[in-house]
């Protein structure tokens, strides 16, 4: 297969956060055609992970799906920001814990809608964290807990923990875990 052609695209809706594209592509041996693009801000997301095998978690609501489940600390990355610097940032945010860059390792690199968004989420490992002060957003999780890393399969079968960036980060370290 071939590369896709695309000859333009023009928006439809803008934000700080998304912006919706037509894209007018031409796939190989096909007629052109609008195709939808969202369009979206890197996300820089940690696995927090201590001395004791725990996992730092968040419960939270996310009312897009009317779920609640456990997240890993996440965010977006700002203008001028490496992605680095944004998990560093997220996690004192979200939590009240601190880490240093140095701390950062990383799990995995996830283009999470490859067909419909540039999205792109890179999760990291992060050890050494100590909490410093109380989260500031504390509109993003209802509690804050360290969770035993044995129980995270189950978890992730149970349905407990579904977010894309967060099974993603876990599960890669699960599969990097010494047996």
């Amino acid at each position: 297969m071939s590369q896709w052609t695309v000859h333009g695209s023009r928006p439809v809706y803008t934000s700080p956060w998304v912006r919706l594209e037509l894209v007018d592509v031409e796939p190989p041996g096909c007629a052109r055609y609008e195709h939808h693009l969202i369009r979206l801000a890197p996300v820089a997301a940690v696995v927090l992970l201590d001395d004791a095998s725990n996992v730092l978690l968040m419960w939270r609501h996310r009312f897009a799906t009317d779920t609640w489940s456990w997240e890993i600390p996440s965010g977006i990355v700002e203008d001028g920001e490496t992605s680095e610097a944004a998990a560093v940032r997220e996690v004192l945010e979200e939590t009240g814990y601190e880490i240093q860059p140095d701390d950062l390792t990383p799990l995995a690199y996830i283009e999470p809608i490859g067909g419909m968004s540039d999205a792109v989420h890179h999760v990291y490992l992060a050890r050494n964290a100590r909490p410093v002060a109380d989260p500031v957003d504390t509109h993003e999780a209802d509690r804050i807990e360290w969770r035993p890393l044995d129980e995270v399969q189950q978890m992730i079968d149970d349905r407990a923990i579904v977010a894309g960036v967060a099974v993603t980060g876990l599960l890669q370290l699960l599969a990097r875990r010494p047996q």
